[in-house]
């Protein structure tokens, strides 16, 4: 019996190998699998038929299955063990006396005898061998060191006058460079980290929330007092020693199921100059929320600013045609320079062709009144918008955050796609020429000073993301440029002079797929950085699964959608978008030091679908439907929607191979990658706690201390890391107790005493476990 049921079994896997693999030959993917497929077949019957020469077949399938599995992947044990694992399992088992017993009774006029189980087990130990040699390897892993001599000045270009204990802004300074210059916690003693305190903030995700409900935020500092917001547009102060809360604040910004997204990135500060000391709102803290309002509140108490706008609120939705609620919100801090306020606002992606403005806007920080507006749709008239006109309706907006430089007198604004994304019909000169860019605005009148497209004719929600950092770099020759470091979704990193948008590293237009809708087109080519970090085009060998079977259905899921690398057009039939528009990088931007001219980053790899569905295939919104940027995007009265999601498996996990997250170190002198490791392991990825270092996504950013350490929340698996600057290497962990999807900071107390700070309250896109926690950290002494 257990013969029989033995030969069944190998005859169920020879089929489907053998049926799957004609499949995929037809697509033009490899022939192996109707090989191996039928192989096993014939193991098959000679296990029916009682013939040890089934030992002798399937030996030959794992070596044969072994050699073609290192010429594909080489010795990355990531990918050979799903080629290999239940291949070997099945040896292990053929190896068994209970199978090797029936095999010794070929027939009446012969004496019984159990075969050797010599040639599977030789097979099977050469596989072991290989496996374990692969464990000790990482071809992936790209070792280096950046340099760490401090080429910068004496007294190195950070933005504005913050005091080195302090975190004034979402980047600590107007710079976005996620620097501080402390430097009490270094490689030598950060594992001493301990918990200095903890608070809760008591909001936390809802049974009525949508999916994407997150904590993003990074607090500011401000000499004894932290500020931050929650998912639910609660502002907070706490005391930056103790952790010990100071006031709280209830936005009431309620709820709607339209939100595509229910987060607070930050709240700004400012500190009014002609106030009276200790005054009454003399320094304000204010607050971006979900329903379209800008709220000033007064530092030292919590209490509304009534002198601001309308009693204390400023409302975003004025000036727009369309204004379907839940649409239209601002996501990230604003930046204040000078007396001026400017903010921009996220605008549903692919929900419909009527949606509010992706207009930028500059008020009086003090009233509240409108200074300019830059809309791209119509970006020459920036004088305030009359009364009863509008702004253009779905002009690519900015969801991320601004940096700036007052000395040049500029605001750097990271801009968005028009949506829908995926269709790029009857779009305007100026959405051509504006979408998916960064643009630099004259922070007095709001003019356009210049434009540097990322995209053309984006089709994929390729938005650039991600704050600009800026740095000023020392050119060989010892000539110090202003530059813009400018991260995108694709992968791709513009560093540009600041000043006029032109590239310091070259950028080249490269020839990109052809072959949109009919009613569509594509840019024949597509600018490229040469500092990237795009990942090579996807092919066969690059599928992924826990076993062989799902492996072949990604390899045939690939080869049947359209995919001819990366911008390969939306389709009717399926796309296939890699990098997909989680993005490479993502509005957690990267770090730089400015001292040693180095930028840290975290690099994410996940391939996503779209296909788009017409119009009179898309079913009626059901009543209890909630916003979402995956699944299908309905794009009210565009002549398609679009469904999108990442590309996965049958099982749920991701169709391509590891690794999906990564920590990259780049010398931003030279323009080279020093370093990129795997990032983050699959402890909260799987039903078991496996700390199985595989590089998983991550969505957030990093933060450089001047000791010579960066912090970096992010991935997946619910920890905060410490690395190495100079070479990447992971110095410390901490267990987090919800997701760590928000950037780090660092300040000072009084005492001098340097703290590392998190909130950890997850990430609803990515699923990890949600929470309330502000954590910070400070060296055990």
């Amino acid at each position: 019996m257990v013969l029989f049921l033995t030969s069944v079994v190998f005859g169920l896997i020879g089929l489907v190998l053998t049926l799957g693999g004609i499949w995929l030959a037809l697509l033009g993917g490899s022939f192996y699998y109707v090989l191996a497929g039928l192989a096993f077949i014939l193991t098959a019957v000679l296990l029916f038929r009682r013939s040890s020469a089934a030992l002798w077949v399937y030996a030959g399938i794992i070596i044969a299955s072994l050699a073609w599995a290192v010429w594909e992947v080489g010795f990355d044990w990531w990918q050979l063990g799903p080629r290999g694992g239940v291949i070997v399992v099945l040896g292990l088992w053929l190896m068994s006396p209970w199978v090797r017993r029936p095999l010794g009774y070929p027939g009446v006029s012969a004496p019984p005898y159990v075969p050797s189980a010599a040639p599977v087990t030789f097979a099977v130990l050469v596989a072991v061998a290989v496996a374990l040699f692969s464990m000790l390897q990482d071809p992936y892993d790209r070792a280096g060191t950046l340099p760490t001599e401090r080429v910068a000045a004496a007294a190195p270009a950070l933005g504005g006058s913050v005091p080195e204990g302090d975190w004034h802004q979402y980047g600590r300074t107007p710079y976005g460079q996620r620097y501080s210059p402390l430097a009490q916690i270094t490689p030598e003693n950060v594992s001493s980290l301990k918990v200095a305190w903890q608070y809760q903030t008591g909001d936390v995700k809802r049974p009525d929330d949508v999916g994407e409900t997150t904590y993003q935020v990074t607090p500011l500092k401000v000499r004894d007092t932290l500020y931050l917001c929650t998912p639910h547009n609660w502002a907070i102060a706490l005391d930056a020693a103790t952790g010990k809360e100071k006031w709280k604040y209830d936005a009431n910004s309620g709820m709607n199921p339209n939100r595509q997204h229910q987060t607070c990135r930050g709240v700004s500060y400012y500190a009014d100059p002609a106030a009276v000391p200790n005054a009454a709102c003399a320094e304000r803290v204010y607050l971006p929320t979900s329903d379209a309002r800008l709220i000033a509140l007064d530092a030292a108490t919590g209490q509304v600013c009534t002198g601001f706008a309308d009693k204390g609120a400023l409302h975003l939705e004025k000036g727009m045609r369309y204004q379907p609620a839940g649409y239209y919100y601002s996501t990230s801090p604003p930046v204040i320079t000078g007396n001026t306020i400017i903010i921009g606002g996220a605008v549903n992606d692919n929900y419909s062709t009527q949606e509010q403005s992706g207009v930028i806007r500059a008020f009086d920080v003090n009233t509240g009144a409108l200074i300019w507006n830059w809309d791209s749709g119509n970006p020459d008239a920036t004088e305030p918008l009359p009364e009863g006109q509008f702004y253009t309706t779905n002009s690519p907006n900015s969801w991320s955050v601004f940096s700036y430089d007052e000395g040049l007198g500029l605001v750097y604004v990271p801009l968005g796609n028009q949506v829908p994304d995926q269709l790029g019909m009857g779009r305007s000169e100026n959405v051509e020429k504006f979408s998916s860019s960064i643009v630099a605005l004259d922070i007095k009148t709001g003019k356009l000073r210049w434009v540097r497209q990322t995209v053309h004719h984006d089709l994929w929600d390729m938005d650039v993301p991600a704050q600009p950092v800026l740095i000023d770099l020392k050119r060989q020759g010892g000539e110090v440029v202003p530059a813009l470091v400018g991260p995108t979704k694709q992968g791709d990193i513009y560093v540009l002079d600041r000043r006029t948008g032109e590239p310091i590293i070259p950028v080249k237009e490269v020839p990109a797929p052809g072959g949109a809708i009919p009613e569509d087109f594509s840019s024949p080519t597509q600018p490229m950085s040469d500092l990237s970090f795009s990942p090579k085009p996807l092919t066969g060998k690059d599928m992924w699964g826990i076993t062989m079977f799902d492996q072949l259905a990604c390899r045939i899921s690939l080869l049947s959608h359209k995919y001819e690398g990366r911008y390969t057009p939306p389709s009717l039939e399926g796309t296939i978008v890699y990098p997909g528009n989680f993005g490479t990088f993502n509005w957690g931007s990267v770090a730089v030091d400015p001292e040693r001219q180095v930028m840290f980053g975290m690099p994410t790899y996940l391939a996503f679908t779209s296909k788009l569905v017409p119009r009179d295939q898309i079913p009626p919104k059901g009543a209890d439907e909630k916003a979402s940027e995956q699944g299908l995007n309905r794009n009210d009265r565009a002549p398609y929607g679009v469904f999108m999601g990442p590309f996965l498996s049958p099982l749920g996990i991701p169709c391509q191979a590891p690794p999906w997250g990564t920590v990259a170190g780049v010398d931003l002198s030279t323009g080279k990658v020093a370093y990129q490791h795997r990032n983050g392991t699959v402890m909260d990825m799987t039903p078991l706690p496996l700390p199985f270092k595989v590089g998983v996504p991550g969505i957030g950013g990093p933060m450089i201390t001047r000791g010579g350490v960066v912090f970096l929340g992010a991935a997946v698996d619910d920890y905060l890391r410490a690395y190495d600057l100079t070479d990447g290497r992971e110095l410390w962990s901490a267990r987090l107790p919800a997701g760590g999807q928000a950037t780090p900071m660092s300040y000072a107390t009084e005492d001098g005493t340097q703290y590392v700070l998190i909130v950890a309250g997850g990430h609803g896109s990515v699923g990890t476990k949600p929470g309330d926690y502000v954590i910070a950290y400070k060296l055990d002494r």
